[in-house]
């Protein structure tokens, strides 16, 4: 049982073109945080610091059977990739108009914890009026076909 959450705003807001699978630095309390599924993804990006990946407005809650030493609910934390992965998002990020957002954090059948992210183009609000009638067409099939 792999428990994930989602960035479904990061799909409505962007036109995600490539994503990859990265591993973050965490504390004890953040992790125990993330399995209670207490993440947010509201206005969190990624960005890159001297040559290194940080994810930016991720919002994990404090942990509720914490201590005195519970974790910083908004901070940077950065996120492992290897120098392969970090120079093509680089590469990409130069082109303008593209930006790396959070698509997803999970567990892994090893019970690490990933992130992946997805390197995207901002939607206009014509593409978004398209995306919100592409799924009522697929509604109103489901509901035709159910009859």
């Amino acid at each position: 049982m792999t428990k994930e959450m989602n960035n479904r705003q990061a799909y409505f807001n962007y036109a995600i073109e490539e994503k990859f699978i990265a591993g973050i630095v965490l504390m004890g309390t953040e992790v125990k945080s993330i399995r209670e599924g207490k993440v947010s993804f509201n206005d969190s990006f990624c960005m890159f610091d001297n040559g290194e990946l940080w994810v930016r407005a991720l919002f994990i809650a404090s942990y509720s059977h914490g201590s005195d030493n519970n974790h910083i609910e908004v901070h940077d934390r950065k996120l492992l990739l290897n120098k392969r992965e970090l120079k093509k998002l680089q590469n990409r990020m130069k082109d303008k108009g593209y930006t790396i957002v959070p698509l997803k954090v999970f567990f892994t059948d090893k019970n690490l914890v990933k992130v992946e992210i997805g390197i995207g183009r901002g939607k206009k609000n014509y593409d978004k009026r398209e995306t919100i009638k592409g799924r009522d067409v697929e509604k109103e099939i489901k509901r035709l076909l159910k009859r």
